[in-house]
């Protein structure tokens, strides 16, 4: 009769540590989770709502897209490269670079993209700029700068405004990547 309760007492102990145990890996799972998530949302990527017609048509106000973070740590930003960047402190915006680090950027009265003199061929914009903002007279863009347009460019607040500017490197969070809203228009965003 003792031995059975002293195995009766065994295995009561048993239960409690194997309890504790799956409690712990369960800690330990989501702890896991809470970091990966975290690292992900600080460093890889995360998800950004258009709110606005700027980037129209290419982006439409509501649509959500992630916006990867990881890419321009190895390589630098590419013209035409859609990239977020904080306006101030609540807000962000998501505009096309056009003039790269030490070029020379102008727009003229007819609405021509200058880059160090020459057209720019390219064809994102909505429609004929018809303000060409501070960048009538040329800008030469510091080593780490970019120029940036809206593709709706006669409803954008970007490069051509000086409360905008030059955009420098450092102040890039990422770029454009993919849009997940709506699934109808689900894609990798068209960049060059």
């Amino acid at each position: 009769m003792k031995d059975t309760k002293k195995t009766g007492e065994v295995s009561q102990e048993a239960k409690q540590t194997n309890m504790v145990r799956e409690i712990l890996s369960w800690v330990v799972y989501f702890g896991v989770v809470i970091l990966l998530t975290y690292l992900i949302i600080h460093f890889v990527g995360q998800r950004t709502v258009v709110d606005g017609r700027s980037m129209n048509p290419t982006l439409n106000d509501g649509d959500n897209l992630i916006v990867e973070k990881i890419s321009y740590r190895f390589r630098d930003p590419e013209r035409f490269d859609i990239i977020v960047f904080p306006y101030d402190d609540s807000h962000y915006y998501i505009k096309r670079i056009i003039g790269l680090p030490g070029e020379t950027v102008q727009i003229d009265l007819d609405g021509n993209i200058y880059i160090n003199g020459e057209i720019l061929e390219e064809n994102y914009g909505k429609e004929t700029i018809l303000d060409p903002g501070r960048a009538i007279n040329p800008i030469t863009l510091g080593d780490d700068e970019y120029f940036v347009l809206g593709d709706n460019r006669n409803n954008s607040k970007d490069g051509r405004n000086e409360l905008v500017g030059n955009i420098k490197r450092e102040n890039i969070i990422g770029r454009a990547w993919v849009r997940i809203w709506p699934l109808s228009d689900f894609g990798l965003l068209k960049h060059q």
